[in-house]
């Protein structure tokens, strides 16, 4: 068995002209055009290019984009102020503050600062919690796009044995919510669980967001199962992801790539996110 690749650029590039089309309907039956507010502070690289791509995916679909670059030197007050700022600008309606953050700033302070409705990202605790309710609210990205990532390869979700590696509030267990949200049985792996591979080994749909080079080997996967890497961590100037692509790809029946897998369907989420808190408008 060789695996089918989930090609993360062809999904996200249908998706977003999908949202192109939606906005140009907006704009004409409301005249509302979706506005996305990105902050950034410091000097990361990997975060200005990621900024830098997320404005030309606005710029692409037709959606209004202000980025907002500032010093890592930026006080903890000062950021709160902008973030308040664009909670009352009527233009803006996704706020995106870029991570990591300077030291001396309070992540959690900042994400709940940010308006539930401009939460775009997903990590207000109201949309966390909105999201374990099954309740109607905005999606962290990632967790999104991935199981858009799933559904697009027609296996039906409901009834399998999904496992998912990594419990962070931004992909671990979120991705193991939506999952549960479509009816399959879910295994929470991390850090501490015993024997990874035995668990691994019964996932008929397998997600890894350990953030580890090599950590899924094709030895702990069963045939036949559904493998997507949301794991990235730069290895020699060389993006790599959980997954040993040339092992699991003989075993498994579908597979992201990366990069160009999961990455691009984030993008795509996010502009989606922005536009439905236009919608909701």
């Amino acid at each position: 068995m060789t695996a089918k690749i989930l090609d993360g650029k062809k999904l996200s590039k249908e998706i977003k002209e999908k949202i192109a089309n939606d906005i140009k309907a907006l704009q004409k039956s409301k005249g509302i055009i979706p506005g996305l507010a990105v902050i950034i502070a410091g000097d990361d690289e990997a975060s200005h290019v990621y900024v830098s791509m997320k404005e030309k995916a606005c710029e692409s679909v037709g959606m209004y984009s202000k980025s907002f670059k500032l010093p890592g030197t930026i006080t903890q007050e000062e950021l709160l102020k902008i973030i308040d700022e664009l909670n009352d600008d009527e233009k803006i309606h996704g706020i995106l503050v870029q991570l990591p953050l300077p030291p001396g700033i309070d992540e959690r302070m900042v994400n709940e600062r940010i308006l539930p409705s401009k939460d775009i990202d997903g990590f207000h605790a109201i949309n966390h919690g909105r999201l374990f309710l099954g309740e109607d609210s905005l999606i962290p990205c990632t967790p999104k796009g991935i199981i858009e990532l799933i559904k697009y390869t027609g296996v039906p979700i409901s009834g399998k044995h999904a496992v998912v590696i990594g419990r962070s509030n931004i992909v671990g267990k979120p991705t193991a919510m939506l999952l549960l949200r479509e009816n399959a049985t879910v295994t929470i792996c991390h850090s501490k669980t015993k024997d990874l591979t035995s668990h691994v080994r019964s996932a008929d749909i397998l997600v890894s967001a350990a953030g580890i080079p090599n950590l899924v080997r094709g030895n702990m996967v069963k045939e036949g199962a559904i493998v997507i890497d949301a794991g990235t961590r730069v290895v020699e100037d060389k993006l790599v992801g959980d997954v040993n692509f040339n092992e699991v790809e003989k075993i498994a029946s579908w597979l992201t790539p990366v990069p160009g897998g999961v990455g691009p369907m984030t993008i795509a989420m996010l502009l989606q996110n922005t536009l439905k808190a236009a919608m909701m408008k």
